[in-house]
């Protein structure tokens, strides 16, 4: 890791001297953003005004960013980068490396609990987020525009999960305690916070024993990581697996976004739990 923040803080320190800059669009503003979440909330709001571009590429988990140099520059040349402090520590340090331009960690607006980064995942912190963001592109009315459907998306899920057979969630990741906590669910992950950690035999066999006398029957995974933790759950205690997707990066070409990945997750949970 030390090496990695060498090799960051050596790439700023050459590029500032080149003097060089990114090629930009015509009197658009440059936007930055850690990952997809930040890219929907900059897009969304900021229109044809903005040129966005977000450093976890397609298909990649964001906590395992590596930056490169070309990224280095963007950063350094960005008009404001959106970021989420502790979830990509290469870009933490950039960000402070930064002399020019404005740069908002979002979890000044929106506090972790517990060092959990998964805010997006609770659509009131994300409306929350939303005009956070408004506030720093200058684009109050486009952001209130989408605090409104964001505020609609919470009152979806409020509604689609009230009435259900179990409220106990099997997650192959720790990821969606904001969106349990919200509408009264109990999270019962198989690993930590990060997707790529392995679980230990004694974390795997609590996660089946509490996943047994929840009665549940389904056990998440996720797109972007092996669904075979999940599998073998599944297997062992006779349950069935599906896609409870995190939202830290969507598949290249998918055509989906924010609102519509986590309407098809509402719809995911409410036939898991047997909600009415």
């Amino acid at each position: 890791m030390l090496s990695r923040v060498l090799t960051v803080t050596l790439a700023i320190a050459a590029l500032a001297g080149c003097g060089g800059t990114e090629p930009t669009a015509e009197g658009k503003q440059q936007v930055v953003a850690g990952f997809y979440p930040l890219q929907f909330l900059a897009e969304r709001i900021g229109g044809d005004a903005v040129r966005v571009i977000t450093l976890a590429e397609p298909g990649a988990e964001p906590h395992d960013l590596e930056l490169k140099p070309s990224q280095v520059l963007r950063i350094a040349d960005a008009d404001l980068v959106l970021y989420l402090k502790g979830l990509q520590p290469e870009l933490d340090h950039a960000v402070e490396l930064k002399t020019e331009g404005e740069s908002f960690d979002v979890t000044t607006v929106s506090p972790l609990t517990g060092g959990d980064p998964h805010i997006w995942l609770d659509p009131s912190r994300m409306a929350t987020l939303a005009e956070a963001v408004g506030q720093q592109l200058g684009r109050p009315d486009q952001a209130k525009a989408l605090k409104d459907e964001l505020t609609k998306l919470d009152a979806e899920f409020a509604e689609g999960l009230r009435n259900c057979q179990r409220r106990e969630i099997v997650t192959s990741h720790d990821a969606f305690g904001y969106l349990a906590r919200r509408y009264q669910l109990e999270q019962i992950p198989i690993t930590g916070l990060t997707p790529e950690s392995e679980p230990t035999p004694q974390q795997l066999q609590q996660a089946k024993q509490k996943a047994q006398q929840a009665g549940a029957t389904t056990i998440f995974f996720e797109t972007l990581v092996s669904p075979a933790v999940a599998e073998t759950v599944a297997k062992e205690i006779g349950a069935k697996t599906a896609v409870l997707d995190p939202l830290e990066g969507l598949e290249a070409g998918g055509g989906e976004d924010y609102l519509s990945v986590m309407r098809t997750n509402l719809g995911t949970l409410r036939e898991a739990l047997g909600c009415s």
